[in-house]
């Protein structure tokens, strides 16, 4: 059966751990896999505007051994020109994965029930699980293991990468903390699922709308955009003075009240002055830097897995 990565618990634990560990093997011998020589094709097709993931996963599919081929999606109109279903029976069979960043959380999934090979979620608005095992990867750098740290996210969370940490680090064996306004909480049932997870893997889920008690103690301190992708137009609402987020804005003062070693993440692109100081993430406690660096090695692990051992 085609495997795919749509959202970050289409993977077990053990398969995620297996991921992470060669994306560190990975980042030591680029060139030690080539499951893509020939080179094979990949579909790398994008809706929505890219920086790390389209500079990421070309990297990774050339150190593969493959060939990238970037599809525009608006320029394809995958959807209106075409189906979903019939793109994929296009795609399919002239690639050996395809990697889609999109909106609508169906419009992935209905890619991979008709492509007939592993299709990789590269961002829509529900989940972003690609970033999600760079931050891992990081955060087992940094720290040596993942499962028993405390992992605070505050900010949004409602959002896609709040969605994502959930299932993610919960996977991982981490203790969760969301700190978000009342205003905008996860998805139910995802936070369900997450708690769920957590809970078989001797971690644990908590949300507050404190991000003082979100924070406190924790070894890893992550923020993102108050504004993703498609809501451009609430930038006012989001970023002004009145914002309900502006409480939960990643300050040195907040950074202080986690651990003394903690490490500080944020997906990027980052917006100073709004959901992190300058000071924070260019200061000494950031590896912002290296988290961008580790798309590259983990996605490559990621294609690797689903290519190899899936």
């Amino acid at each position: 059966m085609t495997r795919h990565f749509l959202r970050d618990d289409d993977l077990t634990a053990e398969e995620q751990a297996l991921v992470l560990q060669r994306a560190l093997e990975l980042k030591a011998a680029p060139y030690s896999r080539t499951p893509l020589a020939g080179p094979r094709v990949v579909s790398v097709v994008f809706d929505k505007p890219t920086l790390r993931t389209q500079v990421s996963f070309a990297g990774a599919i050339t150190g593969l051994g493959g060939y990238p081929m970037v599809v525009d999606g608006n320029l394809a109109q995958i959807g209106t020109r075409e189906s979903i279903a019939d793109v994929a029976r296009i795609l399919g069979p002239q690639s050996a994965a395809i990697v889609w960043r999109t909106h609508g959380q169906e419009r992935i999934e209905e890619m991979a029930a008709y492509a007939g090979v592993p299709v990789v979620n590269a961002l829509t608005d529900e989940f972003h699980p690609c970033q999600i095992l760079a931050d891992l990867l990081t955060v087992l750098e940094h720290k040596g293991s993942l499962a028993g740290l405390t992992f605070a996210y505050v900010g949004d969370g409602a959002n896609n990468m709040a969605h994502s940490y959930l299932l993610g680090c919960a996977l991982a064996g981490l203790h969760v903390r969301l700190g978000t306004p009342t205003s905008h909480q996860p998805d139910r049932a995802i936070l369900a699922r997450a708690k769920e997870i957590a809970a078989q893997q001797g971690g644990s889920v908590v949300v507050t709308s404190d991000p003082a008690e979100a924070v406190a103690g924790a070894d890893v301190v992550v923020t993102d955009t108050w504004v993703s992708m498609g809501m451009e137009d609430q930038k006012g609402d989001r970023q002004g003075a009145a914002s309900p987020f502006v409480p939960f804005a990643v300050t040195e003062s907040l950074m202080a009240q986690a651990a003394g070693d903690a490490i500080f993440l944020h997906c990027l692109p980052a917006y100073r002055g709004h959901e992190v100081e300058a000071a924070v993430i260019d200061g000494p406690q950031s590896v912002v830097w290296e988290e961008a660096e580790n798309r590259l090695h983990a996605q490559k692990a990621l294609l690797s897995f689903l290519l190899e051992d899936a």
